[in-house]
């Protein structure tokens, strides 16, 4: 089923970037320094945490992608948001008090473990760098669907546009325009998908009328558990969030906003399998799952009401595209460029630096959208792909002392090289749901094996913590200026 075009919608669109760039144009007035830029001055309290930590887990994924997961499965729509909420609570249990410690990127954080050594923040900035250019090439692919969808106009087209909408404020503003215009937009997408749900179940006569069968059959157990773990290893190695981390004021602050964060989206997740499940009563041959959402806000409700409910959803994809822009070019800047280079960027060049590597960051992300094929499908074959193996060396490494550099690298490898065998056989594939399982499990039996076969490193936590800070202050004032400011 076609829609029919309506300008209105791309005029609102064009409408709300503008509202986010003149943002971003006030907020750029306040950025001085990389740490500025890249970090938000290290100073967000409570309720910018929370606001940007919950418009970013409220993302493609779980808009776009969980309506058409519910389309498909009905109420197993509601996985990605347990998974998610999940995750955010792991992570604040886990990993909260690593803020203490000043750290900029997730790579610095892991490499600590395995007392900063080069050759294992080189391999996980390469994979946090590929990772963070995934989740923004997933972001730009959803933000196209819907305008597509809208608008009539080319898918390819709908993508650059897509990416040049939150590239622009992004790039112009820093991490701070991302945090208050993450806050404008979970806003808007907390009322819209509240709304949207609310009116399909009406306009359905009430919860009796939903299909709750939908997709051909129901999902297995193994499959459902797979992929709302997935979904929780996500968000507990992808760099965005581990960003919120080191912003935060304090550790206290990480504490109450990811508690909130978790018990918020718990809430919210079955307000996507509601509208997948409504979209598909009503009509059940959408060529694409990933349709549900724009098919209800154009076919069923008026014009003023679907224009609210498109702006809702691009807010869903802009901001966590922003969040994961930024993160990326942190990595890059902070990481990869040591690596490759053997130095650190100037400091009173950051800025600039930081704006040009957005620009780069944004069009590898658009290249990678154009392969792409559902945002669910994208989501998960990335995360158990890319990030399993390094969920794996950051708790080993956190919390075993015995672990070592080549059991954390052999993790790290271990677990992308298993999640590409089980997508390779189709019989695997259809078990499992999702590579996650089985990459968690041959990612942890390669780093206790190798650890336990290769020498403790003789390099002391404060040592680790000392050098780290030492390459970190060449660009970050933060670092000597304060870690955490509790």
């Amino acid at each position: 089923m076609d829609v029919t075009p309506h300008p209105v919608y791309l005029g609102v669109f064009i409408g709300f970037v503008i509202l986010m760039l003149v943002v971003g144009i006030l907020i750029a007035r306040r950025t001085k320094t990389g740490e500025d830029f890249l970090l938000a001055g290290r100073n967000l309290t409570t309720p910018l945490l929370l606001a940007t930590t919950l418009a970013t887990l409220v993302g493609t994924g779980s808009s776009l992608g969980a309506v058409g997961f519910g389309y498909e499965n009905g109420w197993a729509g509601a996985l990605y948001g347990i998974g998610g909420a999940t995750g955010v609570l792991l992570l604040m249990l886990l990993f909260a008090g690593v803020r203490k410690h000043g750290f900029m990127t997730y790579s610095e954080e892991v490499s600590f473990y395995y007392g900063a050594d080069r050759k294992v923040k080189g391999l996980v900035a390469v994979v946090l760098l590929l990772a963070s250019v995934g989740w923004l090439g997933a972001h730009i692919m959803g933000g196209s669907i819907y305008l597509t969808y809208l608008t009539g106009i080319d898918i390819d087209l709908a993508k650059v546009i897509v990416a040049l909408g939150f590239g622009i404020y992004t790039v112009v503003g820093g991490y701070l325009a991302v945090v208050i215009t993450d806050a404008i937009q979970g806003t808007l997408l907390f009322l819209g998908f509240t709304g949207l749900a609310v009116l399909a179940v009406v306009t359905l006569g009430g919860f009796s009328g939903l299909d709750a069968a939908s997709g051909e059959e129901a999902m297995g157990t193994l499959p459902a558990v797979s992929f709302a773990a997935v979904i929780a290893v996500g968000v507990l190695a992808t760099p965005s969030f581990r960003q919120r981390i080191y912003s935060a004021r304090n550790t206290q602050v990480v504490r109450r906003s990811f508690l909130w964060v978790a018990g918020l989206f718990a809430a919210f997740a079955v307000m996507p399998a509601l509208v997948g499940m409504a979209a598909y009563s009503l009509n059940p041959d959408l060529a694409s799952p990933d349709m549900a959402f724009p098919y209800l806000a154009t076919e069923v409700f008026p014009l003023a009401v679907g224009a609210f409910l498109l702006v809702a959803g691009l807010s869903a994809t802009m901001s966590s595209g922003d969040s994961d822009a930024v993160t990326a070019v942190t990595i890059l800047l902070r990481d990869v460029v040591q690596m490759v280079t053997g130095r650190m960027p100037k400091k009173e060049k950051m800025v600039l630096y930081s704006r040009v590597s957005l620009v780069c960051v944004l069009v590898l992300a658009l290249a990678g959208a154009l392969i792409a094929d559902t945002v669910i499908g994208y989501i998960t074959t990335m995360i158990s792909t890319i990030l399993a193996g390094l969920f794996v060396a950051s708790v080993l490494g956190r919390f075993w002392s015995r672990s070592t550099w080549q059991g954390g690298m052999a993790a790290i490898v271990a677990g992308s090289a298993t999640s590409l065998i089980v997508q390779a056989n189709a019989t695997w594939s259809e078990f499992w749901g999702s590579p996650v399982f089985p990459s968690l499990a041959v990612a942890t039996a390669a780093c206790v094996l190798v650890s336990l076969i290769t020498p403790r490193s003789q390099v002391s936590e404060q040592e680790a913590l000392d050098q780290l800070a030492a390459e970190r202050a060449q660009i970050d004032v933060g670092t000597t200026v304060r870690a955490d400011a509790s």
